[in-house]
Parts: C-alpha cells; sequence; structure tokens
C-alpha cells in the first residue's frame, strides 16, 4: 500500500492526535462527507482535522497554514483558521492541520434562498479580500491566468460536455473572455477556487467560505467568477454593484472563466455518472444550471 492509498480512519486520526496533540484526543471524531486533495474530520463542536489524501504535495495546506491566520481577521465571514499543525510521521507520512470548523451546509448540497443577501454577502466578502497581496504571497500556476492562457482546459472542457445546441453561444461568451484586456492593477489576494462545494451556506444564504488552497495574489476575476456559479439568477448585476471594483473588462473575464467553471462542474458531475474516481454526480445539474446563467448573463 502506497502512502497516498492509506485508509485514513477516525482511529488513525484519534492515534495522531495522541501523539502530537493529546489534549484534543478525547474530543468526539465525525468523517465529513466530501474532499479529495484532502479528507476533513470534525474534531468535536469547533475544530477539524484536514488530512492530505490525494494531493501530491503539501503545498496546499501549508499555504492555508501560512496566510490563512493573516487573512481571517479581515474577512466578514466564517473561514477555517489553522491552531495546530500535524506533522508527518511513521504513522501517517503526510501532513494534517487541526482548524476551526465552519458552520454550514456546503452549497452543492444545500441552496440560497436569500437571493439579495447572498449576493451582497459575497460581494463584501470578496472587497475585504481582495486587497493588495504582499511581495511574499503565493502565485499559482494553475490559477489566476488570463482567459487567453487557459484555452486548452476551456477546449478540453467544452469537448467534453458542452450540448450542441448552446454550444456557439458557450463560445462567443469565452471568446469575448479572451478578447478582454489583461489585469493591469497590483496582484491582489484572490480565493482562486469559489465553487458550490467550497462555500457554506445556512437560513438560505451564504455563511462561511473554506478551502483557501488554491489562494494566490493575481486578478481578481477568477473569483468575481463566482457571481454567476454560486448566485441564483437575477443577482448578478446587484452584486457587481455592490462590489463596485470591476470594470467591463473584469466582468467580461469573470464570465468566461465561470463558463469554464461550469464546464469544468459538469465534467465532473458525468465522470461521477460513469463512476470515474473523483466524479460527483451531483455536480452535472448545478454545473448546467450555472452555465445557463453564464449564457444569460444573469
Amino acid at each position: 500500500m502506497t502512502d497516498t492509498e492509506i485508509e485514513i480512519t477516525a482511529d488513525l486520526v484519534r492515534d495522531l492526535l495522541q501523539e502530537q496533540h493529546p489534549d484534543l484526543a478525547e474530543l468526539a471524531i465525525r468523517e465529513v462527507a466530501g474532499g479529495w486533495g484532502n479528507q476533513m474530520w470534525r474534531l468535536g463542536d469547533e475544530l477539524a482535522v484536514r488530512m492530505q489524501r490525494m494531493d501530491p504535495t503539501p503545498e496546499l495546506q501549508l499555504k492555508e497554514r501560512q496566510w490563512l491566520p493573516v487573512l481571517a481577521p479581515r474577512l466578514p465571514l466564517p473561514v477555517p483558521t489553522p491552531v495546530r499543525f500535524g506533522e508527518p510521521s511513521e504513522r501517517f507520512p503526510k501532513h494534517w492541520t487541526v482548524m476551526t470548523w465552519v458552520d454550514g451546509e456546503p452549497l452543492d448540497h444545500g441552496s440560497i434562498t436569500r437571493g439579495a443577501h447572498a449576493a451582497d454577502t459575497l460581494a463584501g466578502f470578496l472587497r475585504a479580500l481582495h486587497v493588495e497581496a504582499p511581495a511574499e504571497a503565493p502565485i499559482s500556476s494553475d490559477f489566476g491566468a488570463h482567459p487567453k492562457k487557459c484555452t486548452d482546459s476551456f477546449d478540453y472542457f467544452f469537448e467534453a460536455v458542452v450540448p450542441g445546441d448552446i454550444a456557439d453561444e458557450v463560445r462567443a461568451v469565452w471568446d469575448d473572455a479572451v478578447a478582454a484586456s489583461e489585469w493591469c492593477g497590483p496582484p491582489m489576494w484572490v480565493h482562486g477556487d469559489l465553487h458550490p462545494a467550497n462555500v457554506v451556506v445556512s437560513d438560505g444564504t451564504l455563511s462561511g467560505i473554506v478551502d483557501f488552497g488554491a489562494m494566490f495574489a493575481g486578478d481578481p476575476a477568477w473569483d468575481l467568477a463566482a457571481a454567476w456559479v454560486l448566485l441564483p439568477a437575477g443577482t448578478v448585476s446587484r452584486f457587481f454593484d455592490m462590489y463596485a471594483h470591476a470594470d467591463e473588462a473584469a466582468i467580461r473575464r469573470a464570465r468566461g472563466l465561470a463558463a469554464m467553471k461550469s464546464l469544468f462542474l459538469m465534467l465532473m458531475g458525468q465522470n461521477g455518472d460513469r463512476g470515474l474516481p473523483g466524479g460527483k454526480p451531483n455536480w452535472g445539474p448545478i454545473g448546467r444550471a450555472a452555465l445557463d446563467r453564464v449564457l444569460k448573463g444573469v
């Protein structure tokens, strides 16, 4: 059995806590469904253990350890904040982190019924997050590029899942994003991976943001795409009015990136329907609904 195939169980989590953080070892441990690169376990009522699973390197967890304590105090929504570090050992040769628990239900298993409130909440969160990042902030090779540098990924998703009757419309949205001017401002803090499994909801609105492993300094359009990917139809204009810092080019880039993210969700849904590793059947309809919002521009 390779280290990527180690079965992570409640007993293993408890053993690791006993070895490295024994004062936490008697708290209740419950598995949290979902997760691919990392597996989450609820620890008591206020904490969670984030276990590196399929991520090939610890980079994403180490990034969260370093930067979330810096960002969290000025963000208006709860985010998971590291409180203890678990280091690789003979028992488990990977990193793991004890973090604060963010209450709520993941949006891919919940819904937003208070659309205006959610739009205002998301806009306020991103205004607070999108400030100039320090020179030593991480950059990303996977996220953050101008859409024109992401055409291979878009084409792959497009060929895999786009229905023929809307192919021209989807391509037009993407081409418009590719033609938009580049981000000219300083690199800003960006979450980078805002999709329905990485936000939580309660009382019909957004109540927390999780999984900052992809965070980087760069173009905020990568987060602005969430206006279409996360929010219900009819709220995009309100979101951008409340955000108030996006010019026409940023909105065009964001809409194209939202199309690409929607196609990714659809592909993950298709993979789930086919029983492929990492596939999530419920993401297919979520992605298609997001793509419909992108095409309508609402």
